[in-house]
């Protein structure tokens, strides 16, 4: 038994990581413009696509070249994103609503070229880190990958964030535009960055952990929907709240998937989202704000 809940808590641990990096990655670009970006998913698949064509059975040198290799590009590509879905809004993106179709049409959009490119099948892709063995069971070493990608990438931002001059600016946007703009910043420039290293975040994150999930085009919706889940059990745009609330929908899917079956895990997301908005509207580390009316 005590083996069985080490497991369970291992293994859910390392799937909610990849929820806590979509999170994380939702956040900047919230913190920034208001926005929440919902092609993430495809976006963290489409590093998985990467790996699968530029590292699969790489060594170890190769396989971090083509990683930041990678990442790059398909930051490039969501910073491109990002201009285009600002480009017909103007000072208040919380009182606008293209964004939001726009961010899922893009998801349509890159879920629908790697169909028609690849087909819809799932590719398997080897990592550079062997498989290990936990009481006997042996598990995958990129779920290693997957939490050390979710500790760096929240130390990295948080760093960032508090520590640089740009990470302030960004930081600054969250609490007003208008003073932002005010102080001398370029509002939208900030915004386009913030962009890109949301798409790096998950970029690299599908890339590292490309062994450990399913490489098929219409895998980019669970991973949105369950990343859109840890942000809001968090709070949306708080990163700590992100690192707890990834990894406790991870091990809630998993004793849902043990207990029950794979088939309910995305359940087991559903009902803790719903036990945290009824007592915590604003997420474990949220925190409520006043609307100007």
């Amino acid at each position: 038994m005590l083996n069985e809940i080490a497991i369970i808590v291992i293994r859910g641990v390392a799937i909610g990581a990849l929820f806590s990096i979509i999170a994380m990655s939702f956040n900047i670009v919230h913190n920034a413009t208001r926005i929440l970006n919902f092609a993430q998913g495809n976006i963290f698949i489409l590093g998985g696509f990467a790996a699968y064509f530029l590292a699969d059975n790489a060594g170890l040198p190769s396989w971090l070249a083509m990683l930041l290799l990678a990442s790059l590009v398909i930051a490039v590509l969501v910073a491109a994103q990002g201009w285009l879905t600002l480009l017909p809004l103007r000072d208040n993106t919380t009182e606008q609503d293209s964004w939001m179709i726009s961010t899922v049409s893009v998801s349509v959009i890159i879920a629908a070229i790697l169909m028609l490119l690849y087909g819809p099948f799932a590719y398997s892709v080897s990592g550079p880190v062997p498989a290990f063995r936990i009481f006997g069971v042996k598990t995958p070493g990129a779920f290693i990958l997957a939490i050390a990608a979710m500790l760096g990438w929240y130390l990295l931002l948080s760093w960032f964030l508090r520590r640089t001059f740009t990470g302030l600016a960004i930081s600054a946007l969250s609490q007003d535009f208008d003073a932002a703009r005010a102080a001398g910043l370029s509002v939208r420039r900030l915004q386009l960055l913030a962009f890109g290293i949301s798409g790096m975040i998950a970029g690299s994150a599908g890339f590292m952990v490309a062994p450990i999930i399913s490489v098929s085009p219409d895998a980019g919706l669970r991973y949105v929907l369950n990343g859109f889940i840890a942000a809001v059990v968090g709070g949306i745009g708080n990163n700590t709240g992100a690192l707890i609330g990834g990894p406790l929908v991870g091990v809630m899917a998993m004793l849902m998937a043990y207990k029950v079956g794979g088939a309910y895990q995305d359940l087991a997301s559903l009902i803790v989202l719903v036990v945290i908005l009824m007592f915590w509207p604003q997420g474990l580390f949220g925190r409520a704000t006043a609307r100007r009316v």
